[in-house]
């Protein structure tokens, strides 16, 4: 079997997820985990596919099919094979604060100091009540480095949730 991570996207419109399914189906292949979303006008998604090796280079070549029929643009990547599985502690993190700019970079900034990775992330904005401007709010799963302190990242993290006033809550998966 080979795996490829796809990534797509396309103007949203119905049956691009369907196009994609039958496109791994008629293949032989496999829908093995994906995360799709619908931004602007715009699906996107990546998706994990397994393949048997006999049939992996004729979906490649099918892929770019899928633009001129449904407007959908594929990109394949070979996976890298070896463990998904965390090797640390995973930890849900969520942040509420008034929007502005910089936000992601101080706080990815500080969890990549702290050694950490982001496994999951969603953020949005929404009006705040009674006219009080815009907010930012995400939500993180990270996954520690194996040994990473999670003092640390709390640390890391409180600094940031101060100088940038926002709520920031981080809670343990496990």
């Amino acid at each position: 079997m080979t795996t490829y991570v796809l990534t797509a996207i396309g103007d949203d419109r119905p049956g691009l997820v369907a196009a994609l399914a039958a496109a791994v189906d008629e293949h032989g292949g496999s829908w093995v985990d994906s995360q799709l979303a619908l931004l602007a006008g715009k699906f996107a998604g990546i998706v994990q596919v397994e393949l048997p090796d006999e049939h992996a280079p004729s979906f490649l070549d099918a892929l770019p099919s899928l633009s001129e029929q449904v407007g959908l643009d594929v990109v394949a990547s070979a996976g890298a094979g070896g463990d998904d599985e965390a090797t640390g502690r995973s930890l849900q993190l969520h942040l509420l604060g008034q929007d502005r700019t910089g936000m992601v970079r101080e706080v990815t900034t500080a969890l990549t100091s702290q050694g950490a990775t982001i496994d999951g992330l969603r953020s949005w904005t929404r009006e705040a009540p009674e006219g009080g401007g815009m907010l930012f709010e995400a939500e993180a799963e990270v996954r520690l480095a194996g040994g990473a302190d999670e003092d640390g990242i709390r640390d890391a993290l409180e600094q940031i949730a101060a100088e940038l006033m926002v709520d920031l809550e981080l809670d343990s998966l496990e």
